[in-house]
Protein backbone atom coordinates (compact mmCIF):
# COMPACT_ATOMS: atom_id res chain seq x y z
CA UNK A 1 0.00 0.00 0.00
CA UNK A 2 1.08 3.46 -0.70
CA UNK A 3 2.12 5.53 1.95
CA UNK A 4 0.20 8.03 1.14
CA UNK A 5 -3.19 7.62 2.09
CA UNK A 6 -5.85 9.31 0.41
CA UNK A 7 -7.60 12.41 2.34
CA UNK A 8 -10.69 11.21 5.03
CA UNK A 9 -13.99 12.48 3.36
CA UNK A 10 -15.13 15.31 5.54
CA UNK A 11 -18.42 16.85 5.20
CA UNK A 12 -18.11 20.99 4.84
CA UNK A 13 -19.41 22.75 7.78
CA UNK A 14 -23.18 22.20 8.17
CA UNK A 15 -23.42 19.46 5.89
CA UNK A 16 -25.26 16.21 7.48
CA UNK A 17 -24.63 12.53 6.00
CA UNK A 18 -25.75 11.61 2.86
CA UNK A 19 -29.04 9.57 3.23
CA UNK A 20 -28.39 5.85 4.04
CA UNK A 21 -31.84 3.74 4.05
CA UNK A 22 -32.32 1.57 7.18
CA UNK A 23 -31.40 -1.70 5.29
CA UNK A 24 -27.99 -0.39 4.31
CA UNK A 25 -26.84 -0.26 7.79
CA UNK A 26 -25.14 -3.52 7.44
CA UNK A 27 -23.96 -2.81 4.20
CA UNK A 28 -22.39 0.22 5.74
CA UNK A 29 -21.32 -1.75 8.84
CA UNK A 30 -19.64 -4.80 6.48
CA UNK A 31 -17.85 -1.87 4.88
CA UNK A 32 -16.81 -0.22 8.11
CA UNK A 33 -15.33 -3.90 9.43
CA UNK A 34 -13.53 -4.59 6.30
CA UNK A 35 -11.03 -1.29 7.08
CA UNK A 36 -12.69 0.67 3.92
CA UNK A 37 -11.96 4.50 4.65
CA UNK A 38 -14.93 6.14 3.05
CA UNK A 39 -17.61 3.78 4.94
CA UNK A 40 -15.60 4.71 8.03
CA UNK A 41 -15.62 8.52 7.22
CA UNK A 42 -19.43 7.89 6.02
CA UNK A 43 -20.50 6.02 9.11
CA UNK A 44 -19.14 8.88 11.94
CA UNK A 45 -20.80 11.42 9.63
CA UNK A 46 -23.93 9.51 9.64
CA UNK A 47 -24.01 9.07 13.73
CA UNK A 48 -22.83 12.56 13.53
CA UNK A 49 -26.29 13.59 11.44
CA UNK A 50 -28.50 15.96 13.42
CA UNK A 51 -31.47 14.81 11.33
CA UNK A 52 -34.07 12.22 13.04
CA UNK A 53 -34.07 9.81 10.21
CA UNK A 54 -30.98 8.76 10.33
CA UNK A 55 -30.85 8.28 13.93
CA UNK A 56 -33.12 4.92 13.54
CA UNK A 57 -30.04 4.31 10.58
CA UNK A 58 -27.45 5.36 13.40
CA UNK A 59 -28.59 3.09 15.58
CA UNK A 60 -28.65 0.02 13.66
CA UNK A 61 -25.27 0.80 12.37
CA UNK A 62 -23.89 0.84 16.05
CA UNK A 63 -25.54 -2.16 17.10
CA UNK A 64 -24.13 -4.03 13.84
CA UNK A 65 -20.58 -2.80 15.26
CA UNK A 66 -20.79 -3.48 18.80
CA UNK A 67 -20.00 -6.87 19.10
CA UNK A 68 -16.61 -5.80 17.31
CA UNK A 69 -15.75 -2.61 19.48
CA UNK A 70 -13.78 -2.56 23.03
CA UNK A 71 -10.79 -4.31 22.02
CA UNK A 72 -8.39 -0.94 21.50
CA UNK A 73 -6.72 1.42 24.28
CA UNK A 74 -8.46 4.99 24.44
CA UNK A 75 -6.69 7.84 25.55
CA UNK A 76 -7.69 10.95 25.99
CA UNK A 77 -5.59 14.00 25.57
CA UNK A 78 -6.46 17.96 27.18
CA UNK A 79 -3.97 20.60 27.39
CA UNK A 80 -3.84 24.41 27.48
CA UNK A 81 -3.67 26.36 24.19
CA UNK A 82 -0.24 26.46 22.77
CA UNK A 83 0.69 23.71 24.52
CA UNK A 84 1.44 21.48 21.43
CA UNK A 85 -1.52 19.38 21.37
CA UNK A 86 -1.51 18.20 18.02
CA UNK A 87 2.47 18.35 17.67
CA UNK A 88 2.40 15.77 20.10
CA UNK A 89 -0.61 13.50 18.83
CA UNK A 90 1.53 13.45 15.69
CA UNK A 91 4.65 12.48 16.99
CA UNK A 92 2.80 9.77 19.19
CA UNK A 93 0.91 9.10 16.18
CA UNK A 94 3.98 7.97 14.28
CA UNK A 95 5.74 6.33 17.00
CA UNK A 96 2.73 3.80 18.07
CA UNK A 97 2.15 3.28 14.13
CA UNK A 98 5.69 2.30 13.88
CA UNK A 99 5.31 -0.23 16.52
CA UNK A 100 2.70 -1.91 14.21
CA UNK A 101 -0.09 -0.62 15.61
CA UNK A 102 -3.44 1.12 14.20
CA UNK A 103 -4.03 4.44 15.54
CA UNK A 104 -7.48 6.37 15.10
CA UNK A 105 -7.22 10.54 15.78
CA UNK A 106 -11.10 12.10 16.96
CA UNK A 107 -9.49 15.59 17.11
CA UNK A 108 -12.83 17.62 18.42
CA UNK A 109 -12.51 21.63 17.13
CA UNK A 110 -14.10 24.82 18.27
CA UNK A 111 -17.19 25.54 16.23
CA UNK A 112 -17.73 28.19 14.39
CA UNK A 113 -20.96 30.18 15.49
CA UNK A 114 -22.00 31.00 12.07
CA UNK A 115 -21.57 27.73 10.05
CA UNK A 116 -21.48 25.23 13.41
CA UNK A 117 -18.36 23.63 11.41
CA UNK A 118 -14.83 23.07 12.88
CA UNK A 119 -12.64 25.88 13.26
CA UNK A 120 -8.84 24.95 13.79
CA UNK A 121 -9.09 21.71 11.42
CA UNK A 122 -6.76 19.97 13.21
CA UNK A 123 -6.38 17.38 10.60
CA UNK A 124 -4.08 20.19 8.52
CA UNK A 125 -1.67 20.00 11.64
CA UNK A 126 -0.46 16.17 11.15
CA UNK A 127 0.38 16.19 7.97
CA UNK A 128 2.96 13.11 8.48
CA UNK A 129 0.32 11.38 10.40
CA UNK A 130 -2.15 11.97 7.75
CA UNK A 131 -0.41 10.67 4.85
CA UNK A 132 0.26 7.22 6.95
CA UNK A 133 -1.94 4.22 6.07
CA UNK A 134 -2.48 2.99 9.77
CA UNK A 135 -3.68 6.53 10.43
CA UNK A 136 -7.31 7.92 10.43
CA UNK A 137 -7.90 11.58 11.70
CA UNK A 138 -11.00 12.78 12.02
CA UNK A 139 -11.80 16.41 13.32
CA UNK A 140 -15.49 17.16 14.30
CA UNK A 141 -16.84 20.15 16.03
CA UNK A 142 -17.77 20.44 19.67
CA UNK A 143 -20.79 22.17 18.58
CA UNK A 144 -23.06 22.82 21.91
CA UNK A 145 -21.69 19.97 23.82
CA UNK A 146 -19.93 21.26 26.71
CA UNK A 147 -16.77 18.84 28.16
CA UNK A 148 -14.51 19.61 25.43
CA UNK A 149 -15.86 16.69 23.22
CA UNK A 150 -18.15 16.46 20.53
CA UNK A 151 -21.80 15.13 21.68
CA UNK A 152 -21.28 11.63 19.00
CA UNK A 153 -17.17 11.31 20.02
CA UNK A 154 -18.06 8.13 21.88
CA UNK A 155 -20.06 6.66 18.94
CA UNK A 156 -17.33 7.43 16.51
CA UNK A 157 -14.27 5.42 19.10
CA UNK A 158 -16.94 2.68 18.62
CA UNK A 159 -16.47 2.86 15.00
CA UNK A 160 -13.04 3.26 14.22
CA UNK A 161 -12.90 0.17 17.27
CA UNK A 162 -14.91 -2.22 14.61
CA UNK A 163 -12.60 -0.84 12.12
CA UNK A 164 -9.64 -2.37 13.68
CA UNK A 165 -8.19 0.56 14.94
CA UNK A 166 -6.30 -0.36 18.39
CA UNK A 167 -5.75 2.92 19.90
CA UNK A 168 -8.17 5.57 19.53
CA UNK A 169 -6.83 8.87 20.87
CA UNK A 170 -9.37 12.00 21.23
CA UNK A 171 -7.92 15.24 21.52
CA UNK A 172 -10.12 18.06 23.52
CA UNK A 173 -10.92 21.77 22.23
CA UNK A 174 -8.25 23.16 24.47
CA UNK A 175 -9.97 26.27 25.68
CA UNK A 176 -10.00 25.84 29.41
CA UNK A 177 -10.28 23.66 32.08
CA UNK A 178 -13.92 22.19 31.94
CA UNK A 179 -13.16 20.00 29.49
CA UNK A 180 -13.32 17.29 31.63
CA UNK A 181 -16.27 14.96 29.81
CA UNK A 182 -13.47 12.95 28.21
CA UNK A 183 -12.35 11.44 31.29
CA UNK A 184 -15.48 9.78 31.06
CA UNK A 185 -14.97 8.38 27.72
CA UNK A 186 -11.26 6.88 28.08
CA UNK A 187 -9.29 4.33 29.27
CA UNK A 188 -6.31 6.90 30.41
CA UNK A 189 -6.72 10.76 30.30
CA UNK A 190 -3.46 12.13 29.28
CA UNK A 191 -3.25 16.08 30.86
CA UNK A 192 -0.39 17.65 28.75
CA UNK A 193 1.36 20.94 29.99
CA UNK A 194 3.34 23.30 29.50
CA UNK A 195 7.18 24.42 31.56
CA UNK A 196 6.04 26.73 33.85
CA UNK A 197 6.25 27.58 37.40
CA UNK A 198 5.13 30.24 40.10
CA UNK A 199 2.18 31.92 39.74
CA UNK A 200 2.14 29.58 36.05
CA UNK A 201 2.49 26.83 37.88
CA UNK A 202 -0.62 27.75 40.12
CA UNK A 203 -2.79 28.61 37.17
CA UNK A 204 -3.65 25.15 36.37
CA UNK A 205 -6.85 23.97 38.18
CA UNK A 206 -6.78 21.26 40.62
CA UNK A 207 -9.90 19.42 39.28
CA UNK A 208 -8.50 18.50 35.97
CA UNK A 209 -5.17 17.65 37.55
CA UNK A 210 -6.30 15.34 39.88
CA UNK A 211 -8.53 13.61 36.73
CA UNK A 212 -5.29 12.99 34.95
CA UNK A 213 -3.60 9.71 35.16
CA UNK A 214 -0.82 10.70 33.31
CA UNK A 215 0.87 13.93 33.49
CA UNK A 216 3.25 15.24 30.30
CA UNK A 217 5.46 18.11 30.04
CA UNK A 218 5.78 18.96 26.88
CA UNK A 219 8.18 21.14 25.33
CA UNK A 220 11.13 20.37 27.44
CA UNK A 221 13.70 21.39 24.55
CA UNK A 222 16.04 24.34 23.95
CA UNK A 223 16.17 26.81 26.82
CA UNK A 224 12.83 25.14 28.36
CA UNK A 225 14.60 21.91 29.12
CA UNK A 226 15.50 23.41 32.63
CA UNK A 227 11.97 24.69 33.24
CA UNK A 228 10.40 21.41 32.04
CA UNK A 229 12.62 19.65 34.77
CA UNK A 230 11.57 22.35 37.48
CA UNK A 231 8.13 21.55 36.30
CA UNK A 232 8.19 17.80 36.29
CA UNK A 233 9.19 17.59 39.96
CA UNK A 234 6.84 19.82 41.22
CA UNK A 235 3.85 18.11 39.93
CA UNK A 236 5.80 15.06 41.11
CA UNK A 237 6.05 16.66 44.79
CA UNK A 238 2.31 17.50 44.58
CA UNK A 239 0.75 14.61 43.19
CA UNK A 240 3.09 12.48 45.19
CA UNK A 241 -0.58 11.26 47.50
CA UNK A 242 -2.50 11.23 44.03
CA UNK A 243 -3.76 7.55 43.32
CA UNK A 244 -5.96 6.26 40.84
CA UNK A 245 -6.86 2.60 42.79
CA UNK A 246 -3.26 1.50 42.60
CA UNK A 247 -1.71 4.01 40.01
CA UNK A 248 0.28 6.25 41.41
CA UNK A 249 0.32 9.24 38.99
CA UNK A 250 3.80 9.67 36.86
CA UNK A 251 4.58 13.20 35.48
CA UNK A 252 6.79 12.89 32.77
CA UNK A 253 8.56 15.17 30.08
CA UNK A 254 8.40 15.05 26.19
CA UNK A 255 9.37 17.35 23.05
CA UNK A 256 7.60 16.78 20.62
CA UNK A 257 9.43 18.30 18.29
CA UNK A 258 11.98 16.46 18.78
CA UNK A 259 10.11 13.27 19.17
CA UNK A 260 11.73 12.68 22.63
CA UNK A 261 10.18 10.80 25.70
CA UNK A 262 7.48 9.35 23.18
CA UNK A 263 8.47 6.24 23.81
CA UNK A 264 8.52 6.52 27.64
CA UNK A 265 4.68 7.60 27.21
CA UNK A 266 3.33 5.11 25.28
CA UNK A 267 5.21 2.10 27.83
CA UNK A 268 3.55 4.07 30.89
CA UNK A 269 0.17 3.86 29.03
CA UNK A 270 0.95 0.11 28.38
CA UNK A 271 2.07 0.05 32.30
CA UNK A 272 -1.51 1.19 32.98
CA UNK A 273 -3.05 -0.84 30.94
CA UNK A 274 -1.76 -3.94 32.30
CA UNK A 275 -2.50 -2.97 36.11
CA UNK A 276 -6.13 -1.97 35.37
CA UNK A 277 -6.91 -5.18 33.01
CA UNK A 278 -5.13 -7.32 35.86
CA UNK A 279 -6.98 -5.75 39.13
CA UNK A 280 -10.71 -5.36 37.08
CA UNK A 281 -10.66 -1.06 37.09
CA UNK A 282 -10.40 -1.22 33.53
CA UNK A 283 -13.70 -2.95 33.11
CA UNK A 284 -15.43 -1.36 35.61
CA UNK A 285 -13.90 1.87 34.62
CA UNK A 286 -16.01 1.14 31.50
CA UNK A 287 -19.19 -0.30 32.80
CA UNK A 288 -19.71 3.02 34.70
CA UNK A 289 -18.81 5.58 31.92
CA UNK A 290 -21.33 2.85 29.82
CA UNK A 291 -24.13 4.20 32.52
CA UNK A 292 -22.95 7.99 32.51
CA UNK A 293 -23.17 7.18 28.61
CA UNK A 294 -26.93 6.13 28.99
CA UNK A 295 -27.70 9.58 31.20
CA UNK A 296 -25.89 12.19 28.91
CA UNK A 297 -28.04 10.92 26.26
CA UNK A 298 -30.68 10.97 28.21
CA UNK A 299 -29.70 14.54 29.13
CA UNK A 300 -29.34 15.76 25.51
CA UNK A 301 -32.40 14.06 23.80
CA UNK A 302 -34.63 15.60 26.53
CA UNK A 303 -32.98 18.80 26.17
CA UNK A 304 -33.52 18.28 22.48
CA UNK A 305 -37.22 17.31 22.44
CA UNK A 306 -38.04 20.15 24.87
CA UNK A 307 -36.55 22.75 22.36
CA UNK A 308 -38.26 21.71 19.78
CA UNK A 309 -41.54 21.42 21.47
CA UNK A 310 -44.45 23.76 19.62
CA UNK A 311 -45.95 25.23 22.64
CA UNK A 312 -42.38 25.85 24.32
CA UNK A 313 -41.55 27.18 21.34
CA UNK A 314 -43.82 29.56 20.91
CA UNK A 315 -43.63 31.04 24.61
CA UNK A 316 -39.87 31.12 24.60
CA UNK A 317 -39.13 34.05 23.17
CA UNK A 318 -41.37 36.23 25.26
CA UNK A 319 -40.30 34.36 28.53
CA UNK A 320 -36.47 34.67 27.69
CA UNK A 321 -36.95 38.52 26.87
CA UNK A 322 -38.77 38.87 29.83
CA UNK A 323 -36.33 37.08 31.87
CA UNK A 324 -33.20 39.11 30.36
CA UNK A 325 -35.15 42.59 31.01
CA UNK A 326 -35.57 41.49 34.50
CA UNK A 327 -39.33 41.23 34.34
CA UNK A 328 -39.61 37.68 34.94
CA UNK A 329 -37.69 35.26 37.57
CA UNK A 330 -35.87 32.57 35.64
CA UNK A 331 -37.29 30.27 37.74
CA UNK A 332 -40.70 30.92 37.46
CA UNK A 333 -40.07 31.12 33.15
CA UNK A 334 -38.88 27.33 33.97
CA UNK A 335 -41.42 26.03 35.63
CA UNK A 336 -43.77 27.48 33.17
CA UNK A 337 -42.24 26.17 30.17
CA UNK A 338 -41.34 22.62 31.84
CA UNK A 339 -45.04 22.80 32.26
CA UNK A 340 -45.84 23.92 28.58
CA UNK A 341 -43.63 20.41 27.81
CA UNK A 342 -45.05 18.32 29.94
CA UNK A 343 -49.02 19.30 28.82
CA UNK A 344 -49.40 19.45 33.05
CA UNK A 345 -51.39 22.70 32.50
CA UNK A 346 -50.08 24.14 35.68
Amino acid sequence: MSKTASPDPVPPPGRTAAPVAPQDAAALAGAVRRGDRRALARAITLIESTRADHRATADALLEALLPHTGNSVRIGISGVPGVGKSTFIEAFGLHVIGLGHKVAVLAVDPSSQRTGGSILGDKTRMVDLSREPDAFIRPSPAGATLGGVARRTREAMLICEAAGFDVIVVETVGVGQSETAVADMVDLFMLLLLPAGGDELQGIKKGIVELADLVVVNKADGDLATTARHTVADYRHALALLRHGEWRVPVLSCSAVQKAGIDTVWTTIGEHRALTEANGQRASRRAEQARAWLWSEIRETLLDRFRAHPAVRAELPALEAGVTEGAVIPTAAARALLSRFLGDGA
